[in-house]
């Protein structure tokens, strides 16, 4: 889920760039010690988009370098424990599929793929339902729900588990698949018996 998010961080300025505009200073800075990290609280800092009410520079003898208290504008993603996500398959190995949701990349595995058993294509490269046919390759637009989520300080020790494995998931046209097997596999609902009218006995008059 994407959001923006406001905090509040004394901005460490350096000598060098006393010359330059203050205000861009402190986004250049912010913006390089911010973008692209992992924050368990925060979620995954997409950008930062601006700061504001940059206050009065504090030098610390010794360091040469101004602070400023700055708040901070950042749009984060932060994922969240079951979630239906968008993505586009980005590789397919044997152990299961990796999906860009966002900036960061969720894995399928291959347990999770489909309610069906499966085998692996390397040629595809891709998985293939026995039962069902259905077929998942690379580039394929799936919807799937976060099961599980690991944020560790950066994109590549973080990590998100999907699932697929639950009605209208999937590929969009798996539906469809589905709809056909529980018609071939469903029973037809048994026909009512017409109820018989009995005819009323006329009594004497």
């Amino acid at each position: 889920m994407y959001s923006l998010v406001k905090i509040k961080e004394k901005v460490r300025v350096p000598p060098k760039e006393f010359t330059a505009k203050l205000a861009n200073s402190v986004l250049n800075i912010v913006q390089q010690e911010y973008e692209g990290i992992v924050d368990e609280d925060l979620g995954l800092v997409v950008a930062v988009t601006k700061v504001d009410n940059v206050g009065d520079g504090k030098v610390v003898p010794g360091d040469g370098a101004a602070y400023y208290d700055t708040e901070i504008e950042m749009l984060v993603y932060k994922p969240v424990m079951h979630e239906l996500v968008e993505g586009n398959i980005t590789e397919i190995t044997e152990f299961g599929a990796f999906v860009r949701i966002s900036p960061i990349e969720g894995l399928i595995h291959v347990s999770q793929v489909m309610d069906d058993y499966i085998n692996y294509d390397a040629k595809l490269p891709g998985f293939i339902g026995k039962k069902t046919k259905k077929k998942l390759t690379v580039d394929d637009t799936v919807l799937a729900r976060i099961v599980t989520i690991s944020l560790k300080g950066n994109i590549q020790n973080s990590k998100i588990g999907l699932t697929m494995r639950q009605p209208f998931l999937g590929k969009g046209e798996w539906a469809k698949i589905d709809e056909k097997q529980e018609k071939k596999t469903g029973k037809e609902t048994p026909k009512k018996k017409p109820v018989e009218k009995k005819e009323e006995k006329k009594g004497k008059q």
